[in-house]
């Protein structure tokens, strides 16, 4: 009876679980790190049984679940380690989560994110100063992952566009495109972002740049009522700049007759 032990994490979901096969045959064992590895559920961990078990638990509860051979490794089995038809007995402590579904994620408060990245953070210098490297290296490294970094920058999304519509109202345009120009960093595709700078350049009779920004929001969004608000007053504007120019050349023009 050997215990196969992981730290599984979703996002920020973390659990702990101990698999042994039905007959006690010894399967696989990470029980001696003390810090095992931080796993994605349905990217890291893909039993069908264990994610559906997975997601009934509350955080500190302890389960035991065992799997018929269709919601483990099947028929087959996953030679030469599981046989053909071996039902599965999970044992699994939730020692803490934090759901990241896409709807969800605005909803997790800040602090609860920051802990989170903390403990993983702890978690890597306890290995460094305990001389496992490899270990440490694996906890920093899912810090900085690609995938991790781009939902953080992600993350920043709605809080500069939101900083850049303020600075709008303030009559502030060249904040209000600093911070339209930074959510574009994040993503050139955002039709927001596009928006918010299309009118700060407005306001600062930009026009070529509001016509270019105002472009690429509507080729993503051409029915967009603010969008074409936008498109309005900037023909508005550009009219009556070609107008003003129009009264001041008559008018300097007739002056310099007399």
């Amino acid at each position: 009876y050997i215990l196969f032990v992981l730290v599984f994490v979703l996002f920020q979901r973390l659990l702990i679980y101990l698999v042994s096969l039905s007959t006690l045959t010894p399967f696989e064992t990470t029980s001696h790190l003390k810090y095992p590895r931080m796993m994605k559920l349905g990217r890291d961990v893909t039993l069908y049984g264990l994610e559906l078990g997975l997601l009934t638990m509350k955080k500190g509860e302890f389960s035991r679940f065992l799997f018929m051979p269709k919601y483990a490794y099947g028929d087959l089995g996953c030679p030469p380690h599981i046989p053909p038809l071996a039902m599965v007995l999970y044992e699994v402590q939730v020692l803490d989560f934090l759901d990241s579904a896409q709807d969800e994620q605005n909803n997790v408060p800040l602090t609860t994110f920051l802990n989170v990245l903390d403990t993983q953070r702890s978690f890597g210098n306890l290995c460094f100063n305990k001389k496992r490297y490899e270990d440490a290296r694996e906890r920093y490294k899912q810090l900085v992952d690609d995938e991790e970094k781009q939902r953080l920058e992600e993350m920043k999304l709605p809080f500069l566009l939101n900083l850049s519509l303020t600075y709008l109202k303030l009559e502030k345009p060249q904040k209000a495109l600093c911070y339209g120009q930074k959510a574009l960093d994040i993503n050139a595709q955002n039709t927001k972002a596009l928006l918010r700078c299309g009118q700060a350049c407005l306001e600062m009779s930009d026009y070529e740049k509001t016509q270019d920004y105002r472009t690429r929001a509507q080729a993503k969004k051409p029915f967009d009522p603010d969008i074409n608000t936008l498109l309005k007053k900037l023909r508005k504007s550009r009219f009556c700049s070609v107008t003003f120019s129009i009264m001041f050349s008559t008018l300097y023009g007739a002056s310099g007759c007399l």
